[in-house]
């Protein structure tokens, strides 16, 4: 499960960035794209940290920060969609993933910390 987590996590920063490449070159493209491809290329990076965490603690807290990250990508593609600077249709895909990356990650939060709270 981890490695195919690992690969998800790629492919999706692989998809934002060609997304972002073939956004139009107007104010509103080059803002989101920026913004998009920060977000949506640092979810991997740091699930890919907290692999290497030095503690317990330092684990949950860049799982935290990898599901914000899946958050603010997501709502950088309904953005897309709902504005129709990208056809909605060519959106649905990514979208989805984003949806159910965010859970995977979200429950992933909800578990370590569990984990970590002393009984």
């Amino acid at each position: 499960m981890e490695r195919d987590l690992d690969a998800r996590f790629l492919d999706y920063g692989a998809r934002v960035i060609r997304l972002v490449g073939a956004l139009p070159k107007t104010l509103v493209g080059k803002r989101i794209g920026d913004q998009l491809l920060r977000s949506g290329t640092s979810v991997g990076a740091h699930y890919e940290e907290a692999q290497g965490a030095e503690s317990k603690e330092d684990f949950v807290h860049k799982l935290q920060l990898a599901l914000k990250e899946m958050r603010e990508s997501h709502y950088w593609l309904r953005l897309l969609a709902q504005s129709a600077t990208v056809a909605p249709a060519k959106l649905n895909t990514l979208i989805d993933e984003s949806t159910q990356l965010r859970s995977i990650l979200s429950k992933a939060v909800a578990t370590a910390k569990r984990k970590d709270k002393p009984t």
